[in-house]
């Protein structure tokens, strides 16, 4: 999940590894690599899936466009909740990014021109991954861009090695950035584009 390094992240970890994923808050480093990679000037839809602590969440409001609009999805009811109150106002669902048809159907949004992505892929199931992918394809508009982040360590384990297949038997586009050292731990960005119809 996607910044600061304030005392609860650790501990939802502890409660929760297979649901939050890691030990830290995502650095501003890799938060400013993630919004690097997407067309914000055509963007008018964002959903986010997994915000946690809000590292990528200000970095994206900061870059869409005033008539942009934005939607966050977060299962764990601790990070909806600071979610909350650190961006009174800006909506945010507690549910699975599985459920992101029904989030947007609530919110009247038919489809998505991006997705920034906080999720711990490695540490979910097959099942889970393909849910959430096949959900996110669903929605994703035309030429739509799809981001999220793999640890260094993760991409080897087969939670990580299975994201990859289903990013590249998904989407038309699939590259990656350049390691951000200056996270803990160490991560790369997919950047992901669906095909123009």
């Amino acid at each position: 999940m996607a910044s600061d390094r304030r005392p609860g992240f650790l501990r939802e970890f502890l409660r929760q590894p297979g649901i939050v994923g890691a030990i830290a808050a995502s650095s501003r480093f890799l938060a400013s690599e993630m919004v690097e990679g997407f067309d914000w000037d055509r963007i008018g839809t964002v959903v986010e899936y997994g915000p946690g602590t809000g590292s990528f969440t200000g970095h994206v409001l900061r870059r869409m466009s005033a008539e942009a609009r934005y939607v966050a999805i977060e299962i764990n009811p601790r990070f909806a909740a600071r979610f909350r109150a650190e961006h009174p106002g800006v909506p945010i669902y507690e549910a699975s990014a599985a459920d992101v048809e029904q989030v947007c159907r609530s919110e009247g949004i038919t489809r998505i021109d991006a997705v920034v992505c906080g999720l711990p892929w490695a540490s979910f199931p097959a099942d889970l991954q393909t849910a959430i992918l096949d959900a996110t394809m669903t929605m994703l508009a035309p030429g739509g861009q799809f981001g999220t982040f793999a640890y260094l360590q993760g991409l080897l384990l087969p939670g990580g090695m299975r994201l990859r297949r289903l990013l590249r038997g998904r989407f038309a586009t699939v590259t990656t950035s350049r390691i951000v050292w200056r996270n803990l731990p160490p991560a790369l960005i997919y950047r992901c584009r669906q095909a123009n119809d």
